[in-house]
């Protein structure tokens, strides 16, 4: 009667703790492969965990760079499944070289803005301030640098930056670790840094609006969970959350 109370207790812990391990979470069995533009890391970040909650079978891998760079790298045959960008150039040049598989779409707007480390140590009030100040700028070729661009020549100003920076995260760093004097940056990386940037008006800068554009790329080995992908940064809710990151409406 010992041994048969002691086997039915056995039994009845083992059952107990069924549900511990039937309730784990599922394992995710396919993958997509999200190439975007660097000033999307917070808003795709968060995209990531809502796609996979609604998905649960699907683990999205994210990789961020300047957007000349993402479509160099897919040319160079890296392999993903939706390329976003910063600006409708590059789109273009991934379209040009048969990169895409369906046609690119608007999904935000962005901006430029001024920024300084906290406190303005420098006392920039302005672009008309800068000749004089060290600034952080981005390479001509990344879209946050060719709209740094078409913001001086709107402001008559000609000045040669410290530092031309990769993308626009790098401009970043360069200002809140106080390397320079100000930076320029797209007003959702502004509004991310926080209180580790001083944002400040930015003459003209309503002028040169930027258009984010996302698309199905043609290398995709899985078409519909990447087109998942797309449609729920198109949707009500993804346009919603593009909006609590800083970017303007798609248009």
């Amino acid at each position: 009667m010992k041994l048969r109370a002691l086997t039915v207790g056995v039994v009845m812990i083992l059952l107990a703790a069924l549900p511990a391990c039937t309730g784990s979470s599922e394992p995710r069995t396919s993958k997509i492969r999200v190439l975007a533009a660097a000033s999307l890391t917070e808003s795709f970040t968060r995209f990531e965990a809502v796609y996979e909650d609604k998905h649960t079978g699907v683990d999205v891998e994210l990789s961020f760079d300047s957007s000349s760079i993402l479509v160099e790298q897919l040319r160079q045959g890296l392999a993903a499944d939706v390329l976003a960008t910063a600006d409708g150039t590059s789109m273009a040049r991934a379209q040009k070289y048969d990169l895409l598989k369906g046609a690119p779409m608007p999904f935000a707007t962005n901006s430029l803005t001024l920024i300084t480390p906290p406190g303005n140590p420098a006392g920039v009030n302005g672009v008309a301030d800068l000749p004089g100040k060290t600034l952080a700028v981005c390479v001509p070729a990344a879209p946050c640098g060719a709209a740094t661009i078409e913001l001086f020549k709107l402001n008559d100003l000609e000045i040669k930056a410290a530092t031309e920076e990769q993308n626009v995260k790098g401009v970043l760093t360069k200002v809140t670790l106080g390397e320079v004097d100000a930076g320029l940056v797209y007003a959702s990386d502004a509004l991310a840094a926080g209180d580790k940037v001083q944002t400040i008006p930015t003459k003209n800068a309503s002028e040169v609006i930027i258009a984010d554009p996302i698309a199905l790329l043609a290398g995709t080995g899985n078409p519909e969970a990447a087109q998942d992908w797309i449609d729920l940064v198109l949707s009500v809710e993804g346009q919603k959350i593009l909006a609590s990151f800083g970017f303007g409406p798609r248009g």
